[in-house]
């Protein structure tokens, strides 16, 4: 139930149309090249995410039900608190870009995705909602967090995306 309560309020704060200022996406988005690790690095993000640290987004995709599974998985309130998960499911709603999906955190409730800004080898993106109020900056390195999260904005603002008050995420992982 207290799932449910959430995604009503997340749900209402964010809205499920693409209404409202209307952001454009990236010209095009190759899923395969997207599927993968990336590091939330910084961003405005929702309530449930408050006090994130090691944030990592995992995209897999779901041959069989032709759909993006997302889990984003998070230690809470410090770099070795509880790990937590938010399992997602996401569908690519602009098939033209695949740039534009819609992603639901329990049915029935889906809202857009939008990835924003993409680096050309797939390094570092920006996914946001058409309002701009969300916005997560990720990589697939954690590492040296400052460089990419700079170019990012430099990107997102010269495309008129507010790239204020982000929140940087705090991540520290074992050597591989």
């Amino acid at each position: 139930m207290r799932l449910f309560l959430c995604a009503i309020l997340f749900l209402a704060t964010t809205g499920c149309s693409t209404t409202g200022n209307k952001m454009n996406t990236v010209d095009k988005v190759d899923l395969q090249k997207f599927m993968g690790d990336w590091y939330v690095l910084a961003g405005r993000f929702t309530f449930l995410e408050v006090d994130v640290h090691n944030g990592l987004e995992r995209y897999t995709w779901n041959e069989s039900e032709k759909r993006i599974d997302i889990d984003f998985t998070y230690n809470k309130g410090s770099l070795t608190g509880p790990q937590k998960s938010i399992p997602q499911k996401g569908w690519v709603y602009n098939q033209d870009s695949s740039a534009h999906w819609k992603v639901s955190p329990m049915w029935p409730f889906k809202f857009s995705y939008l990835v924003v800004a993409l680096d050309e080898s797939y390094r570092w993106t920006a996914v946001g909602v058409p309002d701009q109020k969300y916005l997560w900056i990720m990589a697939r390195d954690w590492r040296d967090p400052e460089p990419i999260i700079s170019e990012a904005i430099r990107q997102l603002e010269a495309k008129g995306y507010d790239a204020k008050n982000l929140v940087r995420v705090p991540q520290q992982w074992p050597a591989k």
